[in-house]
């Protein structure tokens, strides 16, 4: 999947990195657990994003009353998506909690379970997903 357009250049708000960055902390501990390999691609992509520990720990102190925020713009919309779906992929498991966050993030951007599918599809590698354990993303 080749992108013609970065995070960086997208979301060139601090507002934007940091409402992004709350979504995939939301799915990143939406299976309860936050996994290393979890843990290491929100560093990387804070990093990324320039996010310094002070902005993103009301984040995390937060967590339980915070909600997915989604973005106005289309290019965004679309970008997010693909790298919350990258996240859900980073400990080689669809969990179905996390699912159910991209799923709903999908809806709220008009985007289909088909479209989401395809998505998880050619991210993860594998043929169409329809069951819940994939096989292990390398």
């Amino acid at each position: 999947m080749q992108h013609q357009h970065n995070l960086e250049d997208v979301l060139n708000t601090q507002q934007k990195k940091l409402a992004f960055f709350q979504n995939l902390v939301l799915l990143a501990a939406a299976d309860g657990e936050v996994g290393e390999e979890e843990s290491g691609f929100l560093i990387q992509i804070g990093n990324r994003l320039g996010l310094k520990p002070e902005e993103v720990q009301p984040i995390a102190d937060n967590i339980g009353i915070l909600s997915f925020v989604v973005p106005a713009e289309g290019l965004q919309r679309t970008l997010e998506l693909q790298t919350l779906v990258q996240m859900m992929l980073q400990d080689g498991q669809i969990d179905p909690r996390e699912y159910g966050l991209c799923m709903e993030y999908a809806n709220r951007i008009g985007y289909s379970k088909a479209i989401l599918d395809d998505m998880v599809s050619q991210l993860a590698g594998a043929g169409p997903i329809r069951h819940p354990n994939p096989p292990t993303v390398s």
